[in-house]
């Protein structure tokens, strides 16, 4: 098996999954504080509505979640007279990030209520609105408590973007069952996958872990 005639392809195909993993890595990130802010809210129908979509992105499969986008979600609005037709590209990154939104969103709610209850009460001293309380006291001090999960989430949607392969994408699991099926060599080529996907984790670790260490200095100092 000559690899310099496959390797273009499979950098294509990388490529495709770097970008597909950080479309969907911010998209995520604002749906995990989107949802995991809703879902403390004092307001009865943005709390339950937030409860409800990371109940049911959490409960379903990702496979599913992404099938039901860009299958079914164009014949539902085909019978509601609506052009809802997703591209592969849109439709991998939205479920990529509603998926890892709604895990996240647990992330955030739990590492906003852990800011001490001291905080708060010294804020509303202050005369501090809610949002004042929220914006510029416990997301700042929440921040660097996220970040541990935030990467490993990060690494997880990394490793889903393989699955996008089934709607034709052409990322980089794509494009190397196409090279399986011309070549029939599964042991080698299936090899070099699993190296490409370590070798990206590694570096999309390590880019977390120095956005950690920079979130740390949020951290109020004596914590």
């Amino acid at each position: 098996m000559d690899w310099m005639d496959y390797a273009r392809p499979l950098l294509q195909g990388a490529r495709v999954t770097i970008e597909l993993t950080l479309y969907s890595t911010l998209l995520g990130g604002v749906f995990s504080f989107a949802f995991g802010i809703g879902r403390l809210s004092t307001r009865r129908l943005l709390r339950w509505g937030s409860i409800a979509l990371i109940e049911v992105f959490r409960g379903t499969s990702l496979l599913v979640q992404l099938f039901w986008l860009f299958f079914a979600l164009p014949v539902a609005g085909d019978l509601l007279g609506l052009d809802l037709r997703l591209s592969p590209v849109v439709a991998g990154t939205l479920a990529l990030s509603l998926n890892i939104g709604a895990y996240g969103a647990e992330v955030v709610r739990g590492a906003i209520q852990a800011v001490p209850a001291a905080q708060h009460e010294a804020a509303k001293a202050l005369d501090f609105t809610p949002r004042q309380i929220l914006w510029r006291i416990a997301i700042p001090q929440a921040i660097p408590e996220m970040m541990p999960s935030f990467c490993n989430l990060t690494i997880q949607n990394l490793k889903d973007t393989a699955l996008v392969s089934l709607i034709g994408l052409g990322d980089l699991a794509f494009q190397a069952e196409r090279i399986r099926n011309f070549t029939q060599d599964s042991v080698s080529l299936y090899t070099v996958l699993l190296l490409m996907y370590f070798g990206m984790a590694l570096v999309l670790a390590a880019f977390m872990r120095m956005l950690e260490r920079h979130a740390g200095r949020w951290r109020p100092r004596g914590t």
